[in-house]
């Protein structure tokens, strides 16, 4: 894969899926992981100044349509016959998807191994799509699916009905979704790993509202929103990623 370097032309990072990858839980516009990969707000994380693609992307534009609610067929049949119908080339790519398609589930095991088998078969279609509407060699990092109970699978205090088999279930998509990252030559973003520690572990409460908790170790709202804090920790995980492919380089 090639570096990011300086470009003349506008250049684009497209944000699909759901609302991992958004503002509104994170307390507004800007405050998301997709914004922050693209320019980081150095009042609120002054320690990852100049390290966006807005630095180092002259003329990259963000083009946001991850949405609330999204789910892999959402990403397929809806946001990326929106980004072709622009009629541009996307310079990197940020995808999360697959929790929405897991909690639509909940509590009923033979919907859940419908929806993986769905999220498969979504996953597939749009990864090999989305290459046709990318630069050369652009890269797309796949993220993985949180869990808010920190391994616990501890419903009642998350305010959700017992589900014995949730942890399983999320494993099992993880899994998937790193086998659709291997089969397409993409680089997967374990996200579930780095917010390990950072739910129920914590002492708080997942379930909070505020978008940005006194605790920055609390990483989620409203169950299973990313709050500021886990904003910035998924475009940590992002830009990790990119420099550890060679595609981004760290300032000294």
């Amino acid at each position: 894969m090639r570096t990011l370097m300086m470009a003349e032309r506008p250049r684009y990072l497209l944000s699909l899926g759901d609302s991992m990858s958004i503002d509104v839980y994170a307390g507004g516009p800007g405050r998301g992981a997709a914004s922050l990969l693209y320019q980081n707000r150095d009042a609120d994380f002054p320690e990852w100044a100049g390290r966006d693609l807005k630095s180092r992307l002259p003329g990259v534009r963000l083009i946001p349509l991850a949405m609330d609610a999204g789910t892999s067929a959402t990403v397929r049949y809806a946001q990326l016959p929106r980004f072709a119908e622009m009629g541009v080339k996307a310079a990197a790519v940020t995808l999360t998807m697959g929790g929405n398609d897991l909690l639509q589930t909940f509590g009923n095991e033979a919907a859940a191994e419908q929806a993986q088998r769905a999220l498969r078969e979504n996953g597939q279609a749009i990864l090999s799509q989305v290459r046709k509407l990318c630069e050369p060699d652009a890269p797309l990092l796949l993220g993985t699916v949180y869990d808010p109970s920190d391994g616990t699978g501890d419903t009642g205090r998350l305010n959700l009905l017992p589900w014995p088999g949730a942890l399983g279930w999320i494993h099992r998509f993880n899994e998937t979704l790193r086998e659709l990252a291997a089969k397409n030559d993409v680089l997967l973003v374990d996200l579930h790993a780095l917010f390990l520690g950072h739910g129920l572990a914590t002492g708080e409460n997942p379930a909070q509202s505020d978008p940005r908790p006194a605790n920055r170790d609390l990483y989620y709202c409203g169950v299973i929103e990313p709050n500021a804090w886990g904003a910035s920790a998924i475009r940590a995980g992002w830009w990790d990623t990119l420099v550890g492919a060679g595609i981004v380089q760290e300032t000294q």
